[in-house]
């Protein structure tokens, strides 16, 4: 059960005013992103509600600084905790799911869902069906559940601005009038720690390893499925939602300077890229600004410092993970749903020590292939359905692993 305490709330502002944020993952990389542009830019944007799992203290202080209006930590067991640490400060505390939801389905401009994994797929639906735009950073919402959230979308009106530095990249080149002569999107990955290694070592990398990502740094969960390319794999899914685009026109190229994000190409011939820095803040600051562009502190790139540009074909043995996201696009219905949550199951196990790395693939395919046998892999009518499958799938991968 959600609590809450509640403290007077006046109204949001409107047009002319600044922009009203919350955002859903307040303590990770992305929420760092955006709270560092929103502090730089306080005439901008005012903060709404913040939400974190469980890191209290990174919530609290965040809270306060940002003179947040409400504060969400989602493990309830710490809500006394973070009670404690916002006691004299007039913010709003709550904690549990029904309490993120809230926070998600509080008026403001721009929802930031930066909430990792399957849990952000009800806040995500709840910031939709209250009328707000969601910049979106969680890939789960639309891997598990990508019909039902496009669906909220079109009812509302109001694009999803992807916060992903690839989808916000392909977002900025995407002629939606010509959308009918897109030939091709692309998706561009660093190819992780371990895109030089042979299929033997990948398989055998220690996590500290897996961790050591060349561009970006990220929390755990994410750098671990850059390690895997699965990562990529959930960012096709992704990208079939939010352009509504057939599996045939969508590829990945490992760019390993990672410095174009993403391309469209068009049946003329040309082949439309952005370009920026690997910086979160970019494409947090694209989303928080959108339809405008604003001034943000983000890191800038020299053409003639980097030199060139280089690309390769990903390859799909030593990286097992895209294959299977790949597969899992291209059948549709719920099979995507159900290799993420293997995913997930099969990432933590690997982080406790309990699996090689090379595990993960091999967990996540044998539960795939469970649920095909089964013929438990049609589409999901309602979110009820979508968290029903994922966690059937997480049990079959926990019965696997033990």
């Amino acid at each position: 059960m959600s609590k809450t305490s509640s403290v007077d709330s006046s109204a949001l502002g409107s047009e002319g005013t600044p922009k009203i944020i919350s955002v859903l993952g307040a303590s990770g990389s992305v929420g760092d992103s955006a709270l560092d542009i929103i502090a730089g830019s306080p005439d901008r944007y005012r903060v709404n509600a913040l939400t974190a799992n469980r890191n209290v203290g990174k919530l609290a202080r965040a809270a306060v600084k940002s003179g947040a209006r409400f504060a969400v930590v989602a493990d309830e067991g710490f809500y006394a905790d973070l009670k404690d640490a916002l006691s004299g400060h007039d913010i709003e505390v709550g904690a549990g799911q029904s309490a993120v939801e809230e926070a998600a389905g509080r008026s403001a401009d721009i929802v930031i869902g930066a909430i990792v994994g399957a849990a952000g797929i009800c806040p995500t639906l709840a910031a939709l069906k209250a009328g707000n735009q969601v910049a979106l950073a969680n890939k789960e919402a639309l891997v598990c559940a990508g019909d039902l959230v496009m669906a909220e979308t079109q009812r509302l009106g109001k694009p999803i601005l992807p916060v992903d530095s690839e989808h916000s990249a392909v977002f900025q080149v995407y002629e939606r009038e010509n959308r009918a002569e897109i030939s091709k999107i692309v998706l561009t990955a660093s190819g992780g720690p371990f895109r030089t290694w042979d299929r033997d070592a990948i398989a055998k990398a220690s996590i500290e390893q897996a961790l050591a990502h060349p561009n970006f740094s990220m929390g755990n969960k994410i750098t671990i499925d850059s390690a895997s390319m699965m990562n990529k794999g959930l960012e096709l899914i992704e990208a079939h939602h939010l352009y509504g685009v057939s599996a045939d026109k969508l590829k990945v190229v490992v760019h390993p300077q990672q410095i174009i994000h993403g391309m469209v190409a068009y049946s003329d011939g040309s082949l439309l890229a952005q370009l920026g820095a690997p910086d979160m803040r970019i494409p947090v600051a694209h989303c928080l600004a959108w339809p405008e562009r604003a001034p943000a502190n983000t890191d800038r790139i020299s053409l003639v410092e980097i030199g060139q540009f280089t690309f390769e074909a990903p390859d799909y043995e030593r990286f097992p993970c895209l294959r299977l996201a790949k597969e899992a696009l291209e059948a549709g219905g719920s099979l995507p749903n159900i290799m993420n949550a293997a995913n997930e199951i099969a990432v933590a196990a690997f982080l406790a020590g309990d699996i090689a790395f090379g595990g993960i693939a091999e967990l996540v395919e044998k539960v795939m292939a469970e649920f095909v046998r089964r013929d438990e892999v049609g589409a999901a009518s309602d979110v009820g359905d979508v968290l029903a499958l994922d966690q059937a799938a997480r049990n079959v991968a926990r019965q696997i692993l033990s």
